[in-house]
Parts: C-alpha cells; sequence; structure tokens
C-alpha cells in the first residue's frame, strides 16, 4: 500500500499543473471525448477524478466549492479537496488544489462555516477566517482492521478560502470507536450561540456542539428507527426552512445513503422536524410520511448524491442553496470518460412546502441565474388537442432548457423523447395508467461500460393520476435534470450518447394541450 508520505511528495511533484489554472468552462474548446461528454454549464474538473461537493460557502460575491479530489487519476484514489469558484453559480473557475493528504490521513467530506466572531481564534484582527471541517481517513489503519480510522480535523484561511492551514491540534473530535464516522457539516446555532457539528455514521447521524470549533461535545442522535437503512449514511447537511404557506419554520436534515436509494445505488434522502438545541424530533406529520413511504427523497432519479448547501449566504437573499455529484456509485468508475471523471448538478433553491395532500414535501428548482445565462428562442402560449409536438425544431444541439405544461391528460403515458440521428433516445415523462414518472434510459448511448447503467428504468409513483403536469427540464450533453411541479418530484440521470442528442418531441397516444412552452439556448 502507498503511505500517506509517498502520496505527498508525488501530488507535490505535480501541484504546479494546478497552482494557476484559471479557466472558464464555457469557453474552452474540448476535443475527442470530451467535446461530445463535458457539459457546458455544469461543473467538471478539466482533468482527473470528482465526487462529493464540500466546504461550500459564499463571502464578498464569490461562491466557493471544494469536492472530493484524486490528482493523479480519473478513479477514486487518494483523496484532495479540490476547489473552484463562481460568481454566478453558472460559469466556475478551477483553482489550485485546497487541502492534500497529510500524516493523519486522506482528506475526505466536510463542510466550511465563516467565523465573523473569530470563536476559533484563528483571525489576525484584519482577515475573517474560514474554517475547514472535514474527516481524515488513516487509509493504514483501514488496511489493518482497526475501527477508529475516521477523525474530525480542522483548516484555517486567512485570504478567502485559497490557501489553508491545518491546525495543529487535529483531530477536533477522535473516533469514539465507530467504523463509519465522517462527513462533518458545521452550522451556527443562534439561538444558543455556538456551533453544531451534523455527523454521519453507518446508521445515524450524531449532533456535536461547540463555541470555538476546536473543543466539541457529543450533544445527541436521530436515525435508527427512521429512513431508508440499506447502506451507509453519508455527506448530512442541517438547516431552517421556513413554509411560505403558514410562517412555520421546521428543520430539516438531509442525509445521503449508499447504496439504498429507490432506483439503486445511491441517493439522498430528508427528515423534516424540530431541534431544541439537544435532539432533532421528526415532526409528527412527517412520521406519517415515513410510515406510508418508509424513506423520502430529495431526487428519485440515479444521479444526484451527496448534496449540501451553501453556508453564508445573505440574509437579504434568503435562499438555501444546493449542489450534488451527478453521478452514482454502482458506476461512476466505469462511466466513459477518460480525461475526467464526475460533473455536478445545476445548483438548486431548495424550499419545504405543504402539497395538496398536506405532506410536506422539500422542493428543488433550479437557481435563478440559470435563467440569466441564456436566451428565449420559442414561446409557445398554447397548442391544442396534440398527440405528439416536436420541441426541439432542429434549434438545439446537445443542450436544451425548457419549460412546459401539459393538460387535458387521460389515462394514457406522455413521453418525451430525446434522440440523434445514429438511433439514440433517452425516454422521460408521466405514465398516467401506472401513477408513475419515469426515466428510461435503456437506450440512450453506449452500453458496454456497465451493466447497472442501462439496466434500470427510473420510477417513482405518484399519489394519483395527474390531468395536468408543468415540467421544468434541463438537458446537458450527458445529462437530464426534470423537475415537476415546482419541484415536487425531481430526477436526474446521466448518459452517454453517440453522437449529439438534437431532436426532443413529446407524444401520445390520447390527445393534450401544450400551454406555456418556453424554449432556451446557452
Amino acid at each position: 500500500m502507498i503511505s500517506i508520505r509517498k502520496i505527498i511528495i508525488y501530488s507535490s511533484s505535480v501541484i504546479s499543473c494546478f497552482m494557476f489554472q484559471n479557466y472558464s468552462f464555457l469557453q474552452e474548446e474540448l476535443l475527442g471525448e470530451n467535446e461530445l461528454y463535458r457539459p457546458k454549464i455544469h461543473f467538471t474538473p478539466k482533468n482527473h477524478w470528482m465526487n462529493d461537493p464540500n466546504g461550500m460557502f459564499y463571502l464578498n460575491g464569490t461562491y466557493h466549492l471544494y469536492y472530493q479530489y484524486y490528482p493523479d487519476g480519473n478513479v477514486w484514489g487518494p483523496m484532495h479537496w479540490g476547489h473552484a469558484t463562481s460568481e454566478d453559480l453558472i460559469s466556475w473557475k478551477e483553482h489550485a488544489i485546497a487541502l492534500y493528504p497529510d500524516e493523519l490521513g486522506y482528506i475526505f467530506s466536510g463542510s466550511a462555516v465563516v467565523d465573523y466572531h473569530n470563536t476559533s481564534g484563528f483571525g489576525d484582527g484584519t482577515n475573517v477566517p474560514i474554517i475547514a471541517i472535514f474527516t481524515h481517513h488513516d487509509p493504514e489503519g483501514e488496511q489493518k482492521g482497526q475501527i477508529n480510522f475516521q477523525t474530525q480535523s480542522i483548516a484555517y484561511s486567512l485570504d478567502e478560502g485559497f490557501t489553508w492551514t491545518k491546525y495543529e491540534g487535529n483531530p477536533v473530535v477522535p473516533n469514539p470507536g465507530i467504523k463509519d464516522f465522517r462527513d462533518p457539516k458545521v452550522v451556527w446555532d443562534t439561538e444558543r450561540s455556538h456551533w453544531l457539528m451534523i455527523l454521519s455514521t453507518y446508521a445515524e447521524t450524531l449532533f456535536y456542539s461547540s463555541k470555538n470549533l476546536k473543543e466539541w461535545n457529543y450533544v445527541s442522535s436521530f436515525g435508527k428507527d427512521f429512513g431508508a437503512h440499506g447502506g451507509v449514511w453519508e455527506c448530512p447537511d442541517f438547516f431552517r426552512l421556513t413554509i411560505k404557506s403558514t410562517g412555520e419554520t421546521k428543520w430539516v436534515l438531509l442525509q445521503s445513503i449508499n447504496p439504498g436509494a429507490p432506483n439503486g445505488g445511491s441517493g439522498t434522502q430528508y427528515f423534516v422536524g424540530d431541534f431544541d438545541g439537544n435532539q432533532f424530533t421528526i415532526d409528527k406529520r412527517f412520521q406519517k410520511q415515513l410510515q406510508s413511504e418508509g424513506a423520502i427523497w430529495v431526487d428519485y432519479g440515479r444521479d444526484n448524491y451527496a448534496g449540501v448547501t451553501w453556508s453564508n449566504i445573505p440574509e437579504n437573499d434568503g435562499r438555501r442553496i444546493t449542489i450534488a455529484w451527478m453521478s452514482n456509485w454502482d458506476y461512476a468508475r466505469e462511466v466513459p470518460t477518460e480525461q475526467w471523471r464526475g460533473s455536478m448538478t445545476i445548483p438548486r433553491e431548495l424550499s419545504l412546502t405543504i402539497d395538496d395532500q398536506g405532506d410536506y414535501v422539500l422542493t428543488s428548482i433550479p437557481v435563478e441565474e440559470l435563467n440569466s445565462s441564456c436566451e428565449m428562442v420559442e414561446e409557445v402560449t398554447e397548442v391544442a388537442n396534440v398527440t405528439q409536438y416536436d420541441i426541439s425544431k432542429d434549434k438545439f444541439e446537445a443542450t436544451l432548457f425548457f419549460e412546459i405544461e401539459l393538460s387535458d391528460l387521460k389515462e394514457d403515458s406522455y413521453v418525451f423523447s430525446w434522440s440523434n440521428n445514429t438511433g439514440d433516445v433517452l425516454k422521460f415523462g408521466l405514465d398516467n395508467k401506472r401513477h408513475a414518472f419515469f426515466v428510461d434510459k435503456t437506450n440512450s448511448g453506449t452500453k458496454d461500460f456497465s451493466k447497472s447503467f442501462y439496466n434500470i428504468v427510473s420510477k417513482h409513483d405518484v399519489k394519483r393520476r395527474h390531468q395536468n403536469i408543468k415540467l421544468t427540464i434541463l438537458i446537458d450533453k450527458t445529462s437530464v435534470e426534470i423537475f415537476a411541479n415546482d419541484g415536487e418530484l425531481v430526477f436526474t440521470e446521466i448518459f452517454f450518447p453517440s453522437a449529439p442528442m438534437t431532436k426532443l418531441a413529446v407524444a401520445s397516444k390520447t390527445q393534450f394541450t401544450i400551454h406555456n412552452l418556453k424554449t432556451y439556448k446557452f
């Protein structure tokens, strides 16, 4: 096994390749498979492997995104924190690696906070300290069969997140004897004026508190009797949202799991409840939903994992913004990209609502900045009594953003087909016979890299037959993100066509009506 010391030496030999990277993915000329597969408006690293988003914060007009990164290959390896920034959440610039492995281990997932009051003591009186909180993963301890190979550590930055110094007293949270003990998300508890750390273990979420980000006290746990438990719990998040219709404020806990998602592999579930400073308690209404469904998911597609939210979004903005890794551990190491592997979802705004059945729903829609980065090319107010309609009309190649409403829906299937001239087709839509929404990528492109990629048609049962449906859909070369009824139902899926997709149509055996169709291009 490669020692940590050798990893550091090898990584340092290539750091110059990354130190001054500062480019826009929207402007880069791409060749070969990258021209076909690299997204146009989604973040990917220029080279090598990427997975979970980490350490996201906003400061002085800039969104910072860190991520699990292996700079020496295109499959998972010794984890670093990569770093990218954006001023609009759409166009990203990649920077030097932020955190490297060290004598305590690899740098696994975590979070970052802006320590305005210098509770940590790392401030210099001039610059506000940014504190990163992450998991140290000791590969040698894991190989030896030790149980305590994951601990929590911190680092600080005095230049707004571009360079980091690790705390000499690491780890700040030693392992208490738990094999899976990782992915700390830290938030400021305004009511009690201290920091909260939310940490994932194999089957539950742990809560810790601290006044200074260095010394942490265990508070409570949650989750053994709730939600999905088909795999390891990972990458939590914890935040408050106010329901606009009632003015009621609830705490939301995000908890990713792998495997155990509704359509296989990786996924993220959520819980709605209350927090008294010590214990997170499921809301009684949400508990009934769990009893009925078993688990409630952020996204029912196969390719939205480890999503967490930005810290320090200004109060006058007020949004809760998230981003996730757009892949699945079932096949992430095998997808047919060579120069790079891994991309992020489009950033999304989360809201908490109550649907017409009286259930809590965590809705998800693309951030409004997406509309500012594209131009409308067509607007159709109404097309009545059709069984098929061509949406693309030869105006698009590979990337397409549109909004559409369908009405007069019967007990039938309403299928969108995104295709090319080589026979590849991605299908998605509403099956009103079976009361289900679906994404079918079984014939959407190359199939030889992974049997688990194309052999599942992703589905989610809906509560009733729909007479109408509103959709916002973003397609970007190798991904589709579907937001139904203002984000009440979301599907994210990746695919790999043999040639750029150019044709999009919607069809059914019975007549339906189209309203408010708006198509955009980038």
